[in-house]
């Protein structure tokens, strides 16, 4: 796991050495082990290390066939690559000189061109210098849970596994496009692959870019889901083929050589992965669970904590209160450059913290047990009769029509229900989700609040294994009328009896609402005040948020949050003072 950035000039000179430095020093968070830099001729490389697998020899860039540091294919990358046993078996005669996971996909690359990804099983972004053909070659998994981005001028092209890395390199505008900020408002993240700052943009999950002379000549994309619809299987088959894949998902991201543990919350996804986790390795679990200080908040940590007592596990359960939000949030909106107003942003960012502090440099994680097995209510009420009189997920947006001038915000969702042909209706809800939301919100959070603390989020239910067969279960393996994940909760019902799978959902959820509205009208003031947010939204209407922030939370986060990352990413806001002080600072400025 690592931070990866680099650049190609389009004349063939070498990269500005300032340039390169800023781009380094902007993603150095990401790899506090290592770091490496590779520079021919109009190329440039630089990788920050996360040492997680091949703690010795594992340093990058590293090598194709020919292992020249001048002439040979030379790759970078952050992520893991869970199929590097099978890989390595596959190719007997290769020279390999490291463990490295990331190893093998340089030779791969030797032997199939800019395809190479296709076969690889794990998470990731990757960036190749092939010297022969002179290009550079670009990839990220089909999940999207590693990110990538790109800026180009017309002198060079440049890459980076953050936003802010390109920003900090001089590239790219920091104005906020509006209808992403329209975007970010009303679904709390944005679409495709235009970012939220004109001219940069993502490399899209799944997507290979070829550049060449500083330009992008082609480029392939990958799906993470099989096509068709729902396949028939009998639901005891159902239950035993669930058994397998879990096991091999879960077995594969248990590969680590430092120590790992679980974020545990008490529901059916990390629950599942408990289960998984103690089976497989025989060992005590080590996990984290948090919950809110006082009595507010949808709490599950005593549930986490029973569960964790129950599979013999140790779990440790951290605390987030309401100073802790004053104090931290700018902090947290900081490491969000890509922004998402996804209030999990909180306590995600406090797991991180715990873990690093903790000794674990790995934790798995839920992500993705959702949006495959059918959790969310927006699939239930795609199922005969709902679906025929219910409207569309995300139709109405977190504001409605309360601000004026929110224009095309839906467009990305549009395009994307467009492309989710020959699908059953729970599907192309799921397809919607796992083309937009997943990688631009979920993701997003669990990567950059782990790792600003140094700490690998590793989601198994994202695995190709997996989706091939969840995504294709009949929908009433999926969804019924009063739950969801059914096919799920009854495989956990067997496999761990005591984790009350068929208990309802609860979600996630801090207490920001009530610790918003305790400031009222000051706070009120000071966000519409915030430039970012008097651009956008009428005073009056932040007014009316805010006074509602108690019982409807999340318009009152979406406006503080803009208020706070605008102030850090846009106007320069040191993000190391309070809510207040941030939000002071923006203002006078």
């Amino acid at each position: 796991m690592c931070g990866i950035a680099g650049v190609m000039t389009c004349n063939g000179q070498a990269p500005d050495p300032a340039m390169l430095d800023r781009l380094q020093n902007a993603i150095a968070h990401r790899g506090p082990d290592g770091f490496g830099r590779l520079v021919r001729g109009g190329i440039a490389l630089i990788q920050v290390r996360l040492a997680i697998v091949d703690l010795v020899t594992g340093d990058q860039p590293l090598f194709g066939v020919s292992n020249d540091r001048q002439d040979g294919t030379a790759l970078i990358g952050n992520g893991e690559i869970y199929n590097n046993p099978d890989l390595r078996a596959a190719m007997p005669n290769a020279a390999f000189r490291t463990q490295s996971d990331c190893e093998p996909p340089a030779f791969l690359y030797d032997m199939f061109g800019p395809s190479f990804a296709d076969r690889l099983r794990g998470m990731y972004a990757l960036a190749v210098h092939d010297p022969l053909q002179n290009r550079l070659v670009l990839t990220r998994d089909p999940f999207g849970i590693k990110p990538l981005y790109y800026a180009q001028n017309e002198s060079l092209f440049a890459f980076a596994s953050e936003p802010q890395a390109l920003l900090a390199a001089g590239l790219g505008g920091n104005e906020p496009d509006r209808v992403r900020v329209a975007e970010l408002l009303q679904l709390k993240f944005t679409t495709g692959a235009e970012t939220i700052f004109p001219g940069i943009s993502r490399v899209l999950p799944g997507e290979t870019l070829v550049i060449e002379h500083g330009r992008i000549v082609s480029r392939h994309r990958a799906t993470a889901l099989p096509p068709g619809r729902p396949r028939a299987i009998s639901h005891n088959e159902a239950l035993r083929r669930v058994d397998d894949v879990l096991t091999n998902s879960v077995a594969a991201h248990l590969q680590s050589d430092v120590p790992y543990g679980l974020f545990l919350s008490g529901g059916v996804d990390s629950a599942a992965l408990l289960a998984l986790m103690s089976r497989l390795t025989g060992n005590r679990i080590q996990a984290l669970t948090v919950g809110w200080q006082g009595a507010e908040g949808v709490d599950e940590t005593t549930e986490a904590l029973r569960l964790a007592k129950a599979m013999g596990a140790d779990c440790t359960r951290i605390e987030m209160g309401e100073q802790d939000f004053w104090n931290l949030a700018p902090q947290i909106a900081a490491c969000i450059d890509d922004p998402t107003s996804d209030a999990a942003v909180l306590p995600s960012w406090m797991l991180g913290r715990a873990a690093r502090a903790g000794g674990l440099k790995v934790t798995l994680c839920g992500e993705g047990g959702d949006e495959l097995f059918g959790g969310y209510a927006r699939y239930r009420k795609q199922r005969a009769p709902l679906r025929w009189i219910v409207r569309k997920p995300r139709s109405g947006g977190v504001f409605g029509s309360t601000i004026p001038g929110l224009i095309g915000w839906r467009d990305g969702i549009a395009r994307a229900e467009a492309a989710a042909v020959d699908r059953s209706s729970v599907q192309a809800a799921q397809f919607v989700d796992c083309q937009e939301w997943l990688p631009n919100d979920l993701l997003i959070k669990l990567d950059r609040t782990l790792m600003v603390h140094g700490v690998e989020g590793r989601t198994p239910f994202l695995d190709p294994v997996v989706a091939d067969f969840a995504f294709t279960l009949p929908d009433h393996e999926k969804v019924g009328l009063k739950m969801g994940k059914k096919l799920l909760r009854g495989w956990l019902a067997g496999a761990f009896p005591q984790a009350g799978a068929w208990a309802r959902k609860k979600g996630f959820k801090p207490p920001v609402g009530g610790w918003i509205a305790r400031r009222g009208d000051a706070l009120a003031n000071q966000i519409a005040a915030q430039p970012g947010i008097a651009a956008v939204v009428p005073r009056d209407v932040v007014r009316a948020v805010i006074a509602d922030a108690a019982g409807d939370s999340q318009p009152a986060w979406s406006l503080l949050h803009y208020a706070l990352w605008h102030s850090v990413h846009v106007m320069g806001i040191s993000a190391e003072g309070s809510i207040g002080d941030v939000l002071d600072a923006a203002v006078r400025q």
